[in-house]
């Protein structure tokens, strides 16, 4: 099994070598079929350093590296 890939922004990078991404998606009710925009927060591995606040990046699920940590970036799309 393929692990996941997201894609968000990252609204924190005060940490060493972790981020703060944010997941927006987008989905259909199902009874009133109105959009609705719902976010999720994620703590991703950037061993560089290299992400800053604002940049689009992409993320993939990998091994537990601490707590709460369980993605990694794989690329930046700034």
């Amino acid at each position: 099994m393929s692990a996941r890939i997201l894609q968000g922004t990252v609204i924190s990078a005060a940490m060493d070598k972790t981020v703060v991404v944010r997941v927006d998606r987008r989905f259909q009710h199902p009874v009133y079929k109105k959009y609705i925009k719902r976010s999720k927060k994620f703590a991703a591995h950037d061993e560089a350093n290299a992400c800053k606040v604002g940049d689009a990046v992409r993320i993939r699920e990998c091994r537990p590296k601490s707590k709460s940590k369980h993605w990694e970036v794989i690329a930046a799309d700034a």
